[in-house]
């Protein structure tokens, strides 16, 4: 299949060309320069960033490379996020690259192979808890500190290319703490020119899903454009992309990751994102959720609805909460206060405002109704829960929006997902229901590192890549028909 052998072709164009693009089309099956001068070597070292990313051979490598710094108080992902290898690319590399969002950090940085002799290197992936912006500056500080071992050049030399609202917020912290030059990037720039690079150049990166097909791997399409980004972090982005750098933000909802991870932070004991999704992996909804089939008995078919799909997020929970205190009664009444409580509510209303301090010394326990609705349904079945509520209006909103723009071609990025089941099987469920299946979801493997990778890669010479370059996108799109036609001939011959 074209998507297993798919590999990069990286074109070695010069920058000084005056008819890049043709000379690109003629060199697009040529086996590129792998070997850097001294020259190029210094270059990279005077104008940090300024370094062609050699991507032939690239793939997703299965284990991390194990000379990486330890990770030290970094958040751990839900999924394992695989390293990038390269192992054609042999230039220095001398600048790493951050996303900082409202929730998290995610870093970006080139590594050589540690006791190994064979050329080139990877690309590696870490992220942080905002919150936790130090450890991330400490994790930066130390691959400056090995900046020599990593990528052969001296710890002084190293840059930062930063991006996201916490590239503005955490910038003169992030100079200081380093003394290195800090690089900020327009953030949703970061983001396409992320995207595209994951889906034009890295193998087995770019799938569908559904649950009896979980990872269908997609190659890239001749037409690339236009097509929809919806990044959920702690809020939700939606963009429409008509090429390299050509976009426009067409609509959001801040009903997003930090929506989850507030309410959860509310109503369940868990301390971080990862274990949210852990939670809601192994709940329940329907002993919180309100579903058709609570309503119907059935499936309501006349209008394509199955018993199993939720009517109502959290319906059930207030009608749990009234069998409850029936059930008390007939254990006996009311515990706790309960019946003292509703007779005296006017009159504690009135003394709160006199004496603040004695209602809270002498503030009412759970209920004993309370305590019986809550003994029904459990954290996880919380979690899962709003997990579907939030992925659900993403997906609504997205295929509203593409809807609008006539997009068939929706990705989804951003942190949230996390290579959650559930919630990419919600979201893709939701574009296909919608849309009766005329348009698809994508995901990424690296959903959560687009910004980053884009600020990664943001200061490329122009025809950087294998297909073509983000400053002109005619020549990015016509490599990729150029591809899929010698595809269409390869399969013709076999």
């Amino acid at each position: 299949m074209p998507g297993d052998t798919y590999q990069a072709e990286a074109a070695a164009v010069a920058d000084g060309d005056s008819d890049g693009h043709a000379v690109a089309l003629s060199q697009a099956t040529k086996r590129p320069r792998t070997m850097t001068s001294t020259a190029e070597i210094d270059s990279t070292i005077i104008h940090p960033g300024s370094v062609r990313i050699n991507v032939k051979g690239a793939f997703i490598a299965d284990s991390p490379e194990p000379s990486t710094p330890a990770n030290g108080s970094a958040s751990a992902s839900y999924h394992e996020t695989k390293d990038i290898r390269l192992p054609n690319h042999t230039a220095v590399v001398s600048h790493i690259a951050v996303d900082i969002g409202g929730s998290l950090a995610k870093l970006v940085y080139f590594s050589r192979e540690a006791h190994c002799t064979d050329p080139g290197g990877r690309l590696n992936f870490q992220s942080f808890e905002t919150d936790r912006i130090d450890d991330c500056i400490e994790y930066m500080r130390h691959l400056k500190d090995k900046q020599l071992a990593l990528n052969g050049s001296k710890p002084g030399e190293l840059c930062v290319m930063a991006t996201g609202g916490g590239a503005y917020k955490f910038y003169d912290r992030i100079r200081e703490r380093l003394g290195v030059d800090v690089l900020r990037e327009d953030e949703m720039e970061c983001l396409i020119i992320g995207l595209d690079f994951f889906i034009t150049e890295i193998p087995r990166e770019v799938f569908t899903y559904s649950e009896t097909d979980p990872m269908h791997f997609a190659s890239p399409k001749a037409d690339l454009y236009p097509y929809m980004l919806v990044n959920i972090g702690s809020g939700v982005s939606i963009l429409k992309v008509s090429g390299p750098q050509t976009y426009e933000r067409v609509g959001g909802t801040s009903l997003g990751g930090g929506t989850l991870w507030g309410i959860l932070s509310l109503l369940t004991p868990a301390e971080s994102f990862d274990e949210m999704l852990d939670m809601a992996a192994h709940g329940d909804n329907a002993k919180v959720d309100m579903l058709v089939g609570d309503i119907y008995g059935a499936d309501y078919g006349k209008i394509g609805l199955k018993s199993t799909t939720i009517a109502s997020s959290f319906g059930k929970v207030f009608r749990m909460k009234r069998e409850a205190e029936n059930e008390a009664e007939d254990m006996g009444g009311l515990s706790n206060g309960d019946d003292h409580h509703r007779q005296q509510k006017s009159h504690e209303a009135s003394s709160s405002a006199a004496a603040p301090s004695s209602q809270a010394q002498h503030a009412p326990t759970p209920s004993k109704a309370s305590e019986i609705a809550r003994s029904r349904f459990t954290s996880a079945d919380i979690s899962r829960s709003l997990l579907y509520a939030i992925s659900n209006n993403i997906g609504q909103i997205a295929y509203l929006q593409s809807q609008v723009h006539g997009l068939s071609h929706i990705y989804f990025g951003g942190s949230f997902i996390r290579g959650h089941p559930q919630t990419m099987n919600t979201l893709s469920y939701a574009i296909k229901f919608w849309s009766k299946g005329q348009k698809q979801a994508y995901f990424l493997r690296h959903e959560g590192y687009l910004g980053a990778v884009g600020a990664f890669l943001k200061h490329q010479p122009r025809n950087w890549g294998r297909r073509g370059s983000f400053d002109e996108g005619e020549g990015l799109e016509a490599r990729q028909r150029l591809r899929v036609g010698i595809e269409a001939d390869e399969e013709a011959v076999c």
